[in-house]
């Protein structure tokens, strides 16, 4: 009677760390259906909402559950100088290093801009960083944004241009 009491309590509390561990977030790019439960439907940058597109949205989640996500947006209803180089939102929960750059956790607009420049501006269209960004030649199928696991990091692409996105 005595052993099965034991071993009742051993299987439950088996089951309990089991059920523990499995909750535990895991650093991974997510999923389709994961980018769909938390991709806002329109992102409010300098004084205006813009639709976002789930289609072109990509992020990943660190081992603490923190979230960055990366989407584009529609940012037809902007000015031409804030189109230059806006071109969709930058969401991250944790502090992150952006081509070698620190960047605090926080909510960005983000562009690949026509200097060579990755850029990463504030809601209020402010600079907040700035980095060269690379490209990426060899890549066969170019699509609007994406990102890949590289290195202990991520890269962030903008069709064939890229930039290094590591969590600090």
């Amino acid at each position: 009677m005595k052993n099965l009491r034991f071993a009742g309590v051993g299987a439950l509390v088996a089951t309990l760390l089991g059920l523990g561990f499995a909750q535990q977030a895991s650093k991974h790019l997510l999923s389709v259906d994961e980018l769909k439960k938390i991709v806002p439907a329109e992102y409010f940058y300098r004084g205006q909402k813009a639709p976002t597109q789930l289609r072109n949205a990509a992020g990943f989640q660190l081992a603490d559950g923190k979230i960055v996500l990366a989407a584009l947006v529609d940012a037809s209803g902007y000015s031409t100088a804030i189109q230059q180089k806006y071109q969709g939102l930058f969401i991250t929960e944790a502090k992150l290093r952006v081509g070698g750059v620190e960047l605090a956790a926080g909510q960005y607009g983000f562009g690949f801009a026509a200097d060579g420049k990755f850029v990463v501006m504030n809601v209020a269209n402010q600079d907040v960083l700035s980095v060269p960004f690379q490209t990426d030649a060899a890549l066969p199928r170019a699509v609007p944004l994406k990102m890949v696991e590289d290195a202990g990091g991520y890269k962030l692409y903008g069709g064939k241009k890229w930039v290094a996105v590591t969590p600090e």
